[in-house]
């Protein structure tokens, strides 16, 4: 999208998956001219016109409908299709698969066994070197984060971080670090990529709210390279649900008051990174803002 075109946003391009698949996660490549996307059962890559370039099934079929939901993501290099299959939750195995698939092809170029249970995986491209993140939702048992190196060949190493508790939000847009917020919701980080050091971390308190009645939800990211948005909800007391989304000042690592927003609830914002994010309504339409011009 150009950098100044804000408000409704109209479709760019359509795909229509195969009859009978119900998608669960889908990724376009930057052309505008393939799609790759999971369903229960399977990964499948079809053009814009709907001819099947490759399908790869899970197999054995899972008679399990809820509960796992597979995820994909397309390399920053356009040439593997990385493949989250939550094979415990689906009734296949006693670790789930992190699985490389070639782009053009479909072959399995790595697959790495991950000891979790997770019900779906997050998929995070790194926007310098290509890595891949990846954040494992186990539901009460936590989440788990990992990161995958592409290599020659289509080989691949795999890392995976040492918390049990973190969920990870974002990547910045400029590749040095990464935001996490904690499992039970008390906290936002800022971690070095790719070391995961944390660089800051912020309570709800330190948003001027009090633990016991308010939450940071599992959402927000970063609005600029300096400047991330975090959304934190609670209740009153008529019991109302409400939520607001918080800036962060990424060089002084403080809060930097609220943003003003159209979300209808606080996952309903997605910022781009470049001073601008996204917002949908309850007919379908989604619109870009921008932030107002900021002194320098």
């Amino acid at each position: 999208m150009d950098a100044g075109v804000v408000g409704v946003m109209e479709p760019a391009a359509v795909f229509h998956p195969r009859p009978g698949d119900q998608v669960e996660e889908a990724v376009v490549w930057p052309d505008l001219q393939r799609v790759v996307y999971t369903t229960v059962d399977s990964v499948v890559c079809l053009t814009r016109d709907g001819e099947l370039l490759w399908a790869a099934d899970f197999l054995p079929h899972s008679d399990r409908r809820l509960g796992n939901w597979p995820g994909c993501a397309l390399s920053l290099d356009g040439r593997t299709v990385w493949v989250y299959r939550p094979d415990v939750m689906a009734g296949r195995g006693r670790a789930d698969q992190w699985v490389v698939h070639d782009a053009n092809t479909g072959e399995v170029l790595a697959r790495h066994q991950v000891e979790t249970a997770g019900h779906g995986g997050s998929h995070h491209v790194h926007p310098a070197d290509g890595s891949i993140y990846l954040d494992i939702g186990e539901g009460q048992d936590g989440s788990v984060i990992l990161r995958g190196v592409p290599g020659e060949n289509g080989e691949a190493e795999f890392v995976t971080y040492p918390w049990p508790d973190r969920c990870l939000i974002a990547l910045s847009p400029d590749g040095q670090q990464f935001m996490t917020v904690d499992h039970g919701q008390g906290d936002v980080a800022f971690h070095r990529h790719p070391s995961g050091e944390v660089l800051f971390t912020l309570p709800v308190e330190a948003f001027g709210y009090e633990a016991e009645t308010t939450m940071m939800e599992w959402s927000g990211g970063y609005l600029t390279p300096d400047l991330a948005v975090v959304p934190l909800a609670g209740e009153d007391e008529d019991e109302e649900e409400w939520f607001r989304h918080h800036l962060i000042d990424l060089r002084t690592g403080t809060h930097k008051g609220e943003l003003a927003t159209e979300a209808t609830d606080a996952y309903g914002l997605v910022p781009l990174g470049d001073g601008t994010w996204l917002t949908g309504d309850p007919d379908g339409n989604l619109s870009r803002s921008a932030l107002p011009p900021q002194p320098s």
